[in-house]
């Protein structure tokens, strides 16, 4: 469960691997601090992603965890989710925006340069994420992700997500840019690793070397 007081620096974010049961999602919860959960589609059709996210979303509020579903909006206010995460242009972003931006959080994926990045931003999603989900397959994060959330983190008030790696261990990396959020997905969720020991060995990490934001 997550404190009442989140920790002043970077925070976890989950995204749910393909194929993985609610069970094994949930139990991530218990290992400590999480901000959010990302449910991406990762192929289902529509029913079927539907009764997923209904299985997972109370659960993870419960938890005080924020719910954020990729791709599909009438989904996510169907599932009441607290947010919706597109990889559109900035034209979609901002029509998305204008249209949910007062119900549920809005963030942004998709961007591969910064000029992609400044772009999105100019339609001030509740976020911006660097990476893409199913694609945390080697030890270490993507240098280019790293680089560009560096880079954000120095410059934009709008916070980022950078992908973790493989490691549990790439927390750290990652908070050393600067970026509000870690997300990680294969370090918790892949065959042989149990999710809440995961989580609370990454919450330790975070706690023991990220740099503290100011308030």
């Amino acid at each position: 469960m997550n404190d009442a007081t989140p920790p002043n620096r970077c925070r976890i974010v989950l995204i749910a691997p393909k194929d993985a049961p609610a069970e094994r999602i949930a139990a991530a919860f218990e290992g400590g601090d999480v901000a959010s959960l990302i449910l991406p589609e990762n192929g289902m059709d529509e029913a079927s992603f539907q009764a997923f996210a209904e299985q997972i979303v109370p659960a993870a509020q419960a938890a005080g965890i924020a719910v954020v579903i990729a791709g599909d909006s009438r989904i996510a206010g169907r599932v009441q989710a607290d947010g919706i995460h597109v990889e559109v242009s900035k034209g979609e972003l901002a029509e998305t925006i204008e249209h949910f931006q007062g119900k549920m959080m809005v963030g942004a994926g998709g961007a591969k340069t910064r000029d992609d990045a400044l772009e999105l931003g100019e339609a001030r999603p509740d976020y911006i994420f660097f990476g893409r989900f199913g694609y945390d397959n080697k030890p270490e994060p993507h240098p280019r992700n790293l680089s560009l959330g560096q880079w954000w983190a120095d410059m934009i008030q709008i916070p980022c997500i950078v992908m973790a790696g493989s490691e549990i261990a790439s927390v750290e990396t990652v908070a050393a840019t600067g970026a509000e959020f870690v997300a990680l997905s294969s370090a918790v969720f892949a065959d042989g690793i149990d999710p809440k020991t995961a989580v609370a060995t990454a919450n330790a990490m975070l706690d023991e070397t990220a740099p503290r934001f100011e308030d």
